[in-house]
């Protein structure tokens, strides 16, 4: 079976307050790499004829090309981010060309995603279109209403990861509208096109590193 094509798009046009320091926190070291290297070089391994664009700060594009030759990082284009994360997405896939099957997104601050579990999303979205990497709920929750706060069966919980990968004609839909609040990832964009999002197995390692 022909694989299909994959662009990926790596979102780091976060600031990275948070995290404190002088530089935002995709440019932090782990092991001895930046973190958005590492992210950059996970994609590479699992998807090696993928194209990858790298969503940054306009402010910091130049940094990363200079900073990035220091190390071992694959081959990828970079392009300026824009006001809120819907708009830094929709940035990545105007950079990417139409000869893709599928749209991965991935937060440039998950350098742990493994190979298998990113190949599990790819099959899963080459079949139903549009799938996301999801674990168990381990912690206990609550919900809070006034002073008042009750226990939530967390049984049906799940967390939710990156990357989100689509048909390229089901993302690229999906973004051709205006940004609204209730858009806190890209399976909210899609499924508010109408369309089912599919939950795979992620990695529980696959943390986002804020």
């Amino acid at each position: 079976m022909e694989q299909p094509r994959v662009g990926v798009i790596i979102v780091a046009g976060g600031s990275g307050k948070r995290m404190g320091g002088t530089l935002p926190k995709q440019f932090s070291f782990v092991g001895g790499q930046p973190i958005l290297a590492r992210t950059i070089n996970a994609f590479r391994k699992a998807l090696p004829t993928s194209r990858i664009v790298v969503v940054l700060p306009a402010e910091y594009v130049e940094f990363w090309k200079n900073f990035s030759a220091r190390f071992e990082v694959a081959k990828h284009s970079v392009v300026e981010g824009g006001e809120e994360r819907f708009h830094s997405v929709r940035n990545g896939i105007e950079a990417l060309s139409d000869a893709v099957d599928l749209i991965a997104v991935q937060d440039g601050v998950r350098p742990f995603a493994s190979k298998e579990m990113i190949l599990r999303v790819v099959d899963c979205a080459t079949k139903f279109g549009a799938a996301i990497p999801v674990v168990k709920a381990v912690d206990s929750y609550r919900a809070v209403e006034g002073e008042e706060s009750h226990i939530i069966d967390r049984t049906p919980l799940r967390i939710v990861q990156t990357p989100q990968i689509f048909s390229a004609s089901i993302l690229r839909a999906a973004y051709d509208t205006a940004f609204r609040k209730e858009f806190t990832d890209d399976a909210s964009v899609v499924e508010a096109m109408g369309h089912p999002v599919s939950g795979v197995e992620g990695n529980r390692e696959n943390i986002k590193l804020t």
